[in-house]
Order: structure tokens, then sequence, then C-alpha cells
């Protein structure tokens, strides 16, 4: 009985892999199925329910929730200037960490893919991935112990900018940087030398060659690099509450409105704005064509 049960399944799966070598489409969706559904329930739905919440409001009186759908969460953003000034300003740090790390990492991963020789190439591309080894509160607050006033800075006899904006996108530019370095070290490695050696034949010197041919090139990695440090910008709220002082960022105002104020609709109306904005990012650099190419 058992040996005949044994053969059967054998026969089925057979069958089954036979079918899904003459129906390729089929054999994939089936294999896309799972994944495509957790997808669709864990992000997806978790988003369509953020965007329920933030129509709902906190009665004044009992605290209580209650369902009923309004406007009012996006008229107290809108009018409030609080709220203005900290999406403002959240979306303006978002900008200078990604410039900061665009103009350290290209340069680096120049050195790295065309200039280094491969062992020290290698070397340095684990450097580069080391700080991503330790945990993010440990490097957060190693970078709060340097800002503290009497801290590594001013014992070394330098001036520190203690605890505020400047530290938080000192902080926020250190931390995303691999993840600007690497998609930028894999374009400049797809880059063909004998372009560059054909630029330097015709004249070109390095500033011609910089703008009109590794520009052009390295463009999509520069777009991949900038949705990980703008996006990961945007919804940080941990280091801007280690040195930030007494500056507010959008991530940290949404947690405080989720935690302590408990007004989870508010709190849902607040974490529209960074998915809203990275959706104008994302249409923004897709009219440039790097998306594509990607």
């Amino acid at each position: 009985m058992t040996s005949a049960v044994r053969s059967e399944r054998t026969t089925i799966g057979k069958r089954l892999s036979r079918f899904g070598q003459q129906h390729p489409n089929i054999k994939l969706g089936g294999l896309l199925t799972g994944p495509v559904l957790w997808l669709v329930l864990a992000y997806i739905g978790s988003l369509a329910a953020l965007l329920i919440a933030a129509f709902w409001r906190v009665d004044g009186f009992t605290t209580k929730l209650v369902r009923n759908w309004n406007l009012s969460n996006f008229r107290d953003m809108a009018r409030t200037t609080v709220y203005r000034t900290i999406t403002f300003r959240t979306i303006g740090v978002a900008f200078a960490v990604t410039v900061i790390c665009m103009m350290i990492a290209v340069p680096m991963a120049f050195t790295m893919a065309k200039i280094m020789k491969p062992n020290r190439r290698r070397l340095a591309v684990v450097a580069v991935l080391m700080p991503l080894w330790s945990s993010y509160l440990v490097k957060s607050y190693a970078w709060r112990i340097i800002f503290i006033q009497g801290g590594v800075l001013e014992w070394a006899g330098l001036p520190s900018p203690g605890f505020g904006l400047t530290a938080t996108v000192i902080l926020l530019s250190y931390l995303w940087l691999p993840y600007m370095i690497l998609p930028i070290y894999a374009g400049f490695e797809r880059l063909p030398n004998s372009l560059l050696e054909a630029s330097a034949d015709l004249g070109g010197k390095t500033g011609r060659t910089f703008r009109s041919v590794i520009m052009p090139m390295i463009k999509p990695s520069l777009i991949a690099g900038s949705i990980f440090t703008f996006s990961l910008t945007m919804g940080d709220y941990i280091a801007v509450g280690i040195v930030g002082g007494k500056s507010q960022f959008l991530g940290n105002t949404i947690y405080a409105k989720f935690g302590t104020a408990n007004n989870l609709p508010l709190a849902a109306a607040l974490s529209t704005i960074p998915v809203v904005a990275m959706v104008i990012y994302l249409m923004s650099v897709r009219r440039t064509g790097a998306l594509e190419n990607l």
C-alpha cells in the first residue's frame, strides 16, 4: 500500500513538472503568487490601513477614537505652522544629506573602481560595508559622544557643533553614506575604461570628461543612491532624538503622536507626508529616464 502511494505521488509530481515545462507562464505565476500576496497584505495593506486611519479623529473630551470620515487632521496639518515647519525641515535635511553623500561618494567610488588595484579594491569595499555591521544605535550614540560638550572633538581641540540640526545632518550622512557609495561604485565598474581613454585622446580635459562622459553613464547609479538616502532620512526618527537637540523631524513627531499623545489619526495623517514626498521624488526622477537604466 505504501509503495503504491509513493508511486502515485511520483507520477503526480512528474505530471506537474511536465505541465510546468510546457506552460512556463503558469509556472512563473505559481512561483510568484505567494510573494505577491505577501507584498499586497503586508505592505500595500498596511499603507491602506494607514490612509484610512488618517480620516478618523480623536474625541477631545473622551480621547476615544471616532471612526467617521473627515478631513480635520489634514486641515490641522495645513493650518498649523509647526507642522509646516517640521515638514520643510525634514525635506530640506533629506536633500542636504543626499547632496553631501553624493559629493563624498562619487570621488570615493571612482577611486575604488578605476584607480585602486583589485586586491585593494576588495579591501575598500569591505571597509565601506563595515559600518553596516554595527548597530544603528551604537553608531548614533558614538556620534553623540563626539558632539557632546567636552566630548571627543573638544578634547582634540576642535570646535563641536553640539546637538542640533548640523549634528543631525552629519550623523545621517555618515549612516547612509554606504548606501550611496555602493550603487555608484557598481556604476563606475560598468563604465568602460575605453571611454575615458577616448575622451583623453580627443583632448577632453578632466572636467569635460566628467560632465560629458562620466555623469551620463553613472546617472542611474546616482538616482539609485539618492532614493536610499532621501527615503531613509525622511523616515528616520531616532537620530534626531539622539543628537538633534530641540529639532523636530516628521519621524519623531509621528512617533510622539502615536505614543505619548495617543492620537492615531493625526499620526497617520502626518505619515502620509513622507509617502507623498517619496512618490513625488520618484515621479520626478522617472522623467529623467534613469529608473529604466537601473
